[in-house]
């Protein structure tokens, strides 16, 4: 992945004007944005209540994936308290996994909901027994960055301490208009959406810097470099990079030099793969290395590059240019040090050397990473920042990881996405997963099974055939005429009239609408029931059988094979048990037929096979056993 700096939306003063600084202002309360916002009694959307729930999250999750919007008002509400909240938090966010079993790591998401989604629906919703650390890059590229803020911030103020978010490159309002953030905004929120990136970027200024879990795993978003500091780190104030496009003034002198060189010609456009910086002269500055001098150089020439292209679109105004009201700057050695950890990245050779691809922060060696592990005694770095064909890479003989949790980043099954889970061992597992066009968006608190969906359509469709006998039976046994019978009548007529041996009081609910004093309405049994093909009488039956009956039983084989309890089996996974039950059996089959075993019960071909996939294949096998032994 090759992030170039880019075009700037503009600088605060792209969000200029009266009305921007009253909705902003830190000091405002919640209730004020009641007041000068209104929601109309046609929206549809959450209403959220502060402070914030676990339903209110769940309000949120389902909106999403049904495409709605969560209203200005509520957004601004939301990142209002999220900044309260991050303006209480340290620069390195420190966390212990003595307090719960596994901490989760995820890597970037640029904007791609599903993948979020995803991970929730393998891995669980963040809670106290199931923290969470977000690595950065939250946003541009993908088209739901606003509904993953939204999610993330939504559940920071739900569990300040058991969801922790880092800050990425992208987390940078100069960032954003180049890679399609503040379009985003701008589209969705067209009344207010000024405001809200005017809000979000003082946010983006308070997420932390990085994390350290049990003192030994140092989680931050791009790298490092031979001068990284984490105890500099820490304690200077963050909220005053704004945007690490724009360099100190003591560095590059950039206020004078954009006041000059704007009204140039429109600048010259460079390729995907081309080093922005070019070929540049070095430029002085005391007490600088050479690598400074270089990245300092390449970033202010940049950023009057883009301060350029934002003229010319209209994004900035030539006044709010010549005369900035400039807000408190970082120095040079902190502007640096944070540069250096959001965009370095590793390499295999020695040393550290400018990142001229990306024009800002540097690749380092194995050899930085011993030396920053000496320096703090720790065991494990975890960066994000760049896109691995399968979600993660493991480098510097096992010290650094790259975690990237936006599947298919460049185009569909260009890669997968993955996340770490860390146990108090400090031992990282991988889980992998790819979000196709059939991943479905379930609603997390009911994961109902297409399987079992299939198959009570079919048991459905036998009680619609029956229907004569069963209500002749059903009024034989309704004396008052009432229309409902107790669950023990009801389930004595189901039994005797379509002789199949089911769970009926666990079925109940799901077959019939059940009255306040506990009897079934039996009529509510044929309610919103079409005649479609007709049911194989063995077949469907079985399906249902197989899904009532030994639910628990596949349940226990599906989670013994599920070795790291993803809720989906891996190839490897499928790999690993298949050739341990051809050891025990002594049945001969080679790696290319258990492949296609497995292709064959993955039937969404998204390279796992998830728990209604394993059922329908033990109802196959079982329909074929039946047929062999008639």
């Amino acid at each position: 992945m090759l992030d170039h700096f880019s075009r700037p939306d503009a600088d605060s003063h792209f969000f200029s004007g009266p009305g921007v600084s009253q909705m902003t202002d830190s000091g405002l309360s919640l209730t004020e944005f009641e007041k000068r916002i209104d929601v109309p009694d046609s929206y549809y959307g959450p209403r959220l209540k502060f402070p914030l729930t676990t339903a209110d999250a769940s309000a949120l999750l389902d909106a999403f994936k049904n495409e709605e919007l969560l209203h200005a008002r509520y957004v601004l509400q939301l990142l209002h308290e999220t900044r309260r909240v991050l303006k209480e938090m340290p620069n390195i966010t420190h966390l212990s996994t003595s307090y719960s079993k596994e901490i989760t790591v995820c890597g970037d998401l640029h904007g791609k909901l599903d993948d979020l989604l995803l991970i929730f629906y393998k891995n669980g919703l963040p809670s106290e027994k199931n923290p969470y650390v977000f690595n950065g890059d939250f946003v541009d590229r993908g088209d739901n960055s606003m509904e993953i803020l939204i999610i993330l911030f939504a559940f920071l103020l739900i569990y300040p301490n058991d969801l922790h978010l880092n800050r990425g490159n992208h987390e940078d309002y100069v960032m954003n208009v180049r890679y399609g953030f503040t379009r985003e905004v701008l589209r969705k929120y067209k009344v207010h959406g000024k405001i809200i990136l005017c809000l979000l970027e003082d946010v983006f200024s308070w997420l932390p810097l990085a994390t350290v879990v049990d003192s030994k795993v140092l989680i931050l978003h791009g790298g490092i470099s031979d001068t990284t500091d984490l105890d500099f780190l820490n304690l200077f104030e963050r909220n005053k990079v704004r945007s690490l496009m724009r360099p100190p003034k003591s560095v590059t002198d950039i206020k004078d030099r954009i006041k000059e060189k704007v009204p140039s010609t429109t600048p010259k456009k460079y390729g995907a793969h081309q080093n922005v910086s070019g070929k540049r002269k070095d430029i002085s500055s005391s007490g600088s290395s050479p690598r400074r001098q270089s990245s300092s150089y390449a970033i202010a020439e940049e950023y009057q590059r883009l301060v350029k292209d934002s003229m010319s679109s209209g994004l900035l105004s030539a006044t709010s240019v010549s005369d900035p009201d400039w807000p408190p700057e970082p120095t040079q050695k902190e502007w640096q040090q944070t540069l250096d950890i959001l965009w370095s990245d590793p390499r295999s050779q020695r040393g550290c050397v400018p990142n001229k691809c990306r024009g800002g922060g540097c690749y380092f060696g194995p050899d930085i990473t011993a030396k920053l592990f000496e320096r703090y005694n720790l065991k494990m770095l975890i960066r994000s920042h760049e896109c691995k064909q399968d979600g993660y890479e493991v480098g510097h003989g096992g010290k650094v990881i790259t975690i990237f949790s936006a599947s298919n980043y460049y185009e569909d099954g260009s890669n997968r996405g993955a996340y770490i889970k860390l146990n108090p061992d400090l031992s990282p597992r991988f889980i992998q997963y790819q979000v196709s066009k059939n991943t479905c968006r379930q609603n997390l608190q009911e994961r109902v099974s297409t399987v079992e969906w299939s198959a009570l359509k079919a048991l459905r469709e036998k009680i619609y055939a029956h229907k004569t006998e069963l209500m002749e039976a059903f009024i034989n046994k309704d004396h008052t005429g009432a229309g409902k019978l107790s669950v023990n009548d009801w389930v004595e007529v189901m039994e005797s009239v379509l002789h199949l041996e089911l769970p009926w009081r666990t079925l109940r609910s799901r077959l019939a609408q059940i009255s306040p004093d506990g009897c079934i309405e039996y009529m509510t049994c044929f309610h919103n029931l079409k005649i479609g093909k007709p049911v194989e009488e063995q077949a469907q039956p079985a399906l249902v059988e197989t899904v009532c009956r030994f639910r628990k039983d596949l349940e226990m084989i599906f989670n013994f094979i599920d070795k790291d309890h993803s809720g989906l089996i891996s190839l490897e996974e499928f790999h690993q048990t298949w050739r341990l039950f051809c050891v025990h059996t002594g049945m001969e089959m080679d790696n290319e037929a258990i492949d296609k075993l497995a292709n064959s019960i993955d039937y969404n071909k998204d390279g796992n096979i998830d728990f209604n996939e394993f059922l329908e294949a033990f109802h196959v096998v079982q329909r074929l056993d039946k047929k062999a032994n008639e």
